[in-house]
């Protein structure tokens, strides 16, 4: 039996052209022989649709085109990923996570998905009600086992039993002859490793080949890579699909390779790289965004942005702004303008001290004789935020926030001020990573200045200023929180690692008291086990540990 595997990009809620995107990547798989094409999990919708489920008409007109769909396929079977409803009489939750196996121009079989994850950035247990039995399909003289992403997601790949039910195992009691996986998996650093694991012991377990087939693309925060797999019956990871990008491929399971494929799996920068890439490109894609602009501050974070900007959407499509005030050195304009040439985007400068001022003469009479302070490092911040939008709004731009994890997560930003945005690209990369990002990118030439690279991080609102005056350095600080935000330890738990435990203990209530900054955030691209957003949802106001 040759299988193939359609690794596609949907669009959320856009049934015309998910059907045309599945249309194309079938025929693609039937021009290279396959038997049956496989696609990923919600492959007609899009995922996560979230409440988009609940609006009136949504289920129905992924039906409809679901329809459409099956009187395309002829001889050569099409196992595709969908909404229904759930009709059965009984209660529960009103919808389905569904495969539909279209085959001779009909829906001839459907299977629903029996594992619904509610936890990080899952929450399907609100809108779907899970399959009461595994069976596979009868086809061809073969038995197909058909699972939907979580479904195979049990053993050992869990901190603590989820759920009763082992969908892979009564799939297997049943008798079949090769195991399918309909998949969203998203991306975080070293997920694509674990997922050969999983696939070296499912096929192991079960007996038989399986096939994992992921979707590749970005919805919102979260990135999926792609990297489809194909397992041997002894565990052997025989096919594995490029990651971070669409593509199709055709597997003769009869006549799999001998030897494991080679680990397609790229290094850590590498990978958070093209994640970034292409979480950026999806997300203005998507929603209609054609160009961005961003605030060149001279500093490695915005550089970076800039690179993933310029890759993501073209040099020609990324406006980036120098804003100096008179705390900025000389280097933030010409190595802004430097880092800009070799990018090839557009760089313009704005100087905004006579702004500041003139907002500060303003203020006078109400601040009297009170001395400067954070209010006026953050009024600075604030000017440039209001240029950035005015330039995004008046030239229909995607403004790209530049800050990163260890900022966040500590408050070290001004809301409404260097937080303006419509993405927070780096929100998820710790400044020790962003480090490292771009010492890769200058592997083989200089594409940050090394001047970037080389002055100590500073936010150059007031005299001589360096980040480290006010946060721990940032290898330890980043330590913490790793240890705080993605596995949740306590404080004495990650003193008792090593760390100093004042300095815990003031990253602790920094991370907790800056929920509310976060909870305004714009939008960050997940790539770690536990990003600010989505898969992290904390209450504003409380008093635990603080």
């Amino acid at each position: 039996m040759k299988v193939g595997i359609a690794q596609i990009n949907a669009v959320i809620g856009d049934f015309p052209g998910n059907a045309k995107r599945l249309l194309q990547a079938y025929r693609e798989c039937l021009e290279a022989g396959a038997d049956l094409v496989i696609t990923p999990e919600l492959s007609l919708v899009g995922y996560p649709p979230r409440d988009l489920v609940l609006r009136s008409g949504f289920v129905d007109k992924c039906l409809q085109a679901l329809d459409y769909l099956a009187g395309e396929v002829k001889d050569v079977p099409l196992l595709v990923g969908y909404l229904d409803h759930h009709d059965s009489g009984k209660p529960g939750k009103p919808f389905r996570n569904a495969a539909a196996f279209l085959h001779h121009g009909e829906v001839a079989e459907k299977r629903w998905k029996t594992l619904l994850p509610a936890y990080d950035v899952f929450d399907e247990r609100r809108y779907f009600e899970p399959g009461e039995r595994c069976e596979p399909i009868l086809w061809n003289g073969s038995r197909l086992g058909i699972t939907i992403c979580e479904d195979i997601w049990i053993e050992g790949y869990q901190e603590r039993p989820l759920y009763d039910r082992d969908p892979v195992k009564e799939l297997c009691d049943a008798g079949i002859d090769i195991l399918l996986n309909l998949s969203a998996s998203p991306f975080h650093l070293g997920k694509p490793g674990l997922r050969r694991g999983l696939m070296t012991d499912l096929a192991k377990k079960a007996g038989v080949p399986v096939v994992f087939a992921n979707a590749a693309g970005a919805q919102d925060e979260l990135v999926f890579d792609g990297h489809s797999l194909v397992a041997s019956p002894d565990g052997k990871i025989v096919v594995q699909m490029k990651g971070f990008e669409s593509a199709c491929l055709t597997v003769d399971l009869d006549a799999l390779p001998a030897d494991e494929a080679p680990l397609e799996i790229l290094g850590a920068e590498e990978q958070v790289f093209h994640a970034l890439v292409l979480g950026l490109r999806d997300y203005a894609w998507k929603c209609g965004f054609r160009s961005a602009c961003l605030g060149l501050s001279g500093g490695i974070d915005s550089a970076l942005v800039a690179v993933i900007a310029a890759a993501a959407l073209g040099p020609e499509n990324v406006h980036g702004l120098t804003l100096p005030s008179g705390y900025s050195s000389p280097g933030s304009v010409t190595d802004s303008e430097a880092l800009a040439e070799n990018l090839g985007i557009r760089c313009d400068t704005i100087p905004i001290e006579g702004i500041f001022g003139a907002v500060k003469s303003a203020m006078a009479p109400l601040f009297l004789s009170l001395s400067p302070d954070v209010t006026e490092e953050n009024m600075q911040a604030r000017i440039r935020g209001l240029l950035l939008m005015a330039l995004a709004n008046k030239e229909g731009h995607l403004l790209l926030s530049t800050g990163n994890k260890s900022e966040l997560a500590v408050g070290y930003c001004t809301i409404y001020g260097d937080m303006c945005g419509g993405l927070a690209v780096i929100s998820d990369v710790p400044k020790t990573r962003v480090f490292d990002l771009c010492h890769w990118l200058n592997r083989e030439r200089e594409i940050i200045p090394r001047n970037i690279m080389e002055k100590p991080p500073s936010a150059e609102l007031r005299p001589d200023q360096k980040d480290q005056d006010t946060l721990p350095p940032y290898p330890a600080l980043d330590g913490i929180l790793e240890l705080y935000v993605e596995r949740q330890l306590a404080a004495e738990e990650i003193v008792a690692q090593g760390y100093d435990e004042a300095t815990v203990r003031w990253v602790q209530r920094r991370v907790d008291q800056n929920e509310w900054k976060r909870r305004q955030a714009a939008p960050g691209l997940r790539v770690t086990t536990k990003a600010f957003g989505t898969g992290r949802q904390m209450p504003l106001a409380q008093g635990y540990g603080i």
